[in-house]
């Protein structure tokens, strides 16, 4: 059984391939899907396939899923284009004769008002008419999303965001990249939908408390409004573009957007979901 897996140099997407040789598959079963073979030489030291497919050329990544029977479809990291990406992927693997698709999704997408959840909404929509098997792996908040509060806690003492009483069932990339494997490698997948929850949730004043076991000093969380949170992050150095963003999702995360009592997680991974202080360390 050989199995790619895009954005193979990314965070996420490395962390899989991992996990898939831990799970026995052989180096040379995997093919790892990338933009730049230069970031790739780790893993083709490992004896992986290095395949240079941008998620804009329709004829490399037809190539690059030739003779693969199962993908792991990491969503792209660029908004905006992400949903063009997929689609081209989706009809690669259909015309490669992919069997079977694994797409990281988003936590709560049925309900989902983050400006993240449109371009997945239309990658699970489009994954439905392909007629390709295919699982969704609906992932909640990494908690490493938090990792700009250290420097903060740090500097300030402080925890900043918008989300008042908002709750958050964070967990580490690498139990996300643990459980895309489990289902890429398993059987009976098809057709599930996997909300992937971390556990315990926390609010962000527990957020706090977490970074402050990283940092060994107090952090206090300093609720904001939208506007003055965006302000703060690009005082600390933040795009933007990227302060908008995230500015924009804590009123939307306060509805509970990032909350989920869902078990899937640590069932498919047979273990707890990672702490936020550990992750968040490493």
């Amino acid at each position: 059984m050989r199995i790619a897996v895009t954005g193979a140099t990314g965070h996420l997407g490395g962390l899989v391939i991992q996990f898939l040789l831990e799970r026995g598959v052989a180096p040379g079963d995997v093919t790892a899907i990338v933009r730049d073979e230069a970031k790739a030489a780790g893993l083709a030291a490992q004896g992986i396939r290095v395949a240079v497919a941008p998620y804009e050329d329709a004829t490399a990544l037809t190539a690059a899923l030739d003779g693969v029977d199962r993908l792991v479809l990491v969503s792209g990291s660029e908004v905006g284009q992400r949903l063009a990406q997929h689609t081209n992927i989706i009809n690669a693997a259909k015309a490669a004769g992919v069997q079977f698709i694994a797409y990281t999704s988003l936590l709560n997408l049925d309900t989902s008002e983050l400006g993240l959840a449109p371009e997945h909404r239309g990658t699970e929509e489009f994954l439905a008419q392909s007629g390709i098997d295919h699982a969704l792996l609906r992932n909640g908040w990494y908690w490493e999303n938090y990792a700009s509060a250290i420097d903060s806690g740090r500097a300030t003492g402080k925890f900043f965001g918008a989300a008042g009483s908002a709750r958050v069932s964070g967990a580490a990339r690498r139990d996300y990249a643990e459980a895309a494997a489990v289902v890429v490698t398993g059987e009976n997948h098809a057709g599930k939908v996997y909300e992937l929850a971390g556990s315990p949730s926390l609010d962000y004043p527990g957020i706090a408390d977490e970074v402050a076991k990283v940092i060994g000093t107090d952090v206090t969380y300093v609720n904001q409004s939208a506007g003055e949170y965006q302000a703060t992050l690009e005082s600390f150095g933040m795009p933007a573009e990227v302060a908008t963003m995230f500015a924009q999702m804590d009123p939307v995360i306060e509805q509970g957007a990032l909350y989920s009592e869902s078990t899937d997680l640590q069932d498919l991974i047979a273990r707890p979901s990672t702490p936020a202080a550990q992750a968040l360390s490493a």
